[in-house]
């Protein structure tokens, strides 16, 4: 590969990172055509880009990206490396744990979301469960709606019930007579009057 090649090599990279939010590495090392272009077609329908890379390359391309350090990612770039590039949070650890029910790869080696870094293949799990931000929206906006709609339903049964009430209480009121009171006993004089003299 020429100089100029590794600087155009590492510009497509640079613009696949430069608003990443999901940055994962694999390894896809041991699949053959046919299992890989599978791996890219499953990832493609989940809007999730592929592309395999020389490790020199990926980590020239992430030291010059501003704002974010990569360096954590550094060490794990050994052998065969593709980065997955995703919006969603959990797509590439779902995409990879999918494929590993059949294959011993893909193995991640790293990921970068959520402004945290994931350095092992024993996260995978852990990043499958991650929610993605679509995910977390539903769950609060499901949250906020509850409370709101047995408001609504509250005040929408609710003259419904007061008529039904009244009706009720109507007839209730004619049938029994009121009681009458009871009349306060008479006071007894306790006027104590000097007697005359």
């Amino acid at each position: 590969m020429t100089k100029d090649q590794k600087v155009v090599a590492i510009q497509e990279i640079k613009d696949l990172l430069q608003d990443a939010k999901v940055v994962y590495v694999a390894d896809l090392e041991g699949l053959n055509a046919a299992k890989s272009s599978d791996f890219r077609r499953q990832a493609f329908k989940q809007n999730i880009k592929v592309k395999v890379v020389k490790n020199t390359l990926l980590q020239k391309a992430m030291e010059q990206i501003e704002g974010v350090d990569y360096s954590e990612m550094f060490p794990t770039f050994k052998g065969n490396s593709a980065i997955l590039i995703s919006e969603t949070a959990n797509a590439p650890a779902k995409l990879i744990q999918g494929f590993r029910k059949k294959e011993e790869k893909p193995a991640l080696k790293s990921a970068y979301l959520q402004e945290t870094f994931y350095v092992g293949d024993n996260n995978l799990d852990a990043l499958a469960n991650i929610k993605s931000r679509e995910e977390m929206i539903g769950e609060i906006i499901g949250l906020l709606q509850s409370p709101i709609q047995r408001v609504v339903s509250a005040l929408q049964n609710k003259p419904e019930t007061v008529e039904a009430k009244a009706e009720e209480a109507a007839p209730a009121v004619e049938e029994t007579p009121a009681p009458e009171a009871p009349e306060a006993p008479a006071a007894e004089s306790t006027d104590e009057t000097p007697a005359a003299e």
